[in-house]
């Protein structure tokens, strides 16, 4: 009789994170579910998001203008974590 295995598929890990923009008049943080955080100059903001999950940096120069430019595609992991 062969044996069963079965595989218990556990959702990643949420991580409780955190950004600051001390160098673009907008950036916007876009996640791989597509949701986005705006995040202006000198300011930050704390966000949830799933370890190994992917985010992209993306600055917006002109706000009147749909031409963003990617800064870097950077996974959650590497974000610092909320101090709060």
């Amino acid at each position: 009789m062969p044996l069963k295995t079965t595989m218990s598929l556990q959702p990643p890990k949420k991580l409780r994170k955190q950004f600051t923009n001390a160098t673009h008049p907008l950036i916007v943080l876009k996640f791989e579910s597509g949701h986005q955080i705006k995040v202006y100059q000198n300011e930050g903001k704390e966000f949830d998001a799933y370890a190994g999950e992917t985010v992209k940096l993306l600055a917006v120069n002109d706000p009147t203008s749909s031409d963003w430019e990617l800064l870097e595609d950077r996974k959650a992991d590497a974000f610092d974590d909320a101090t709060s």
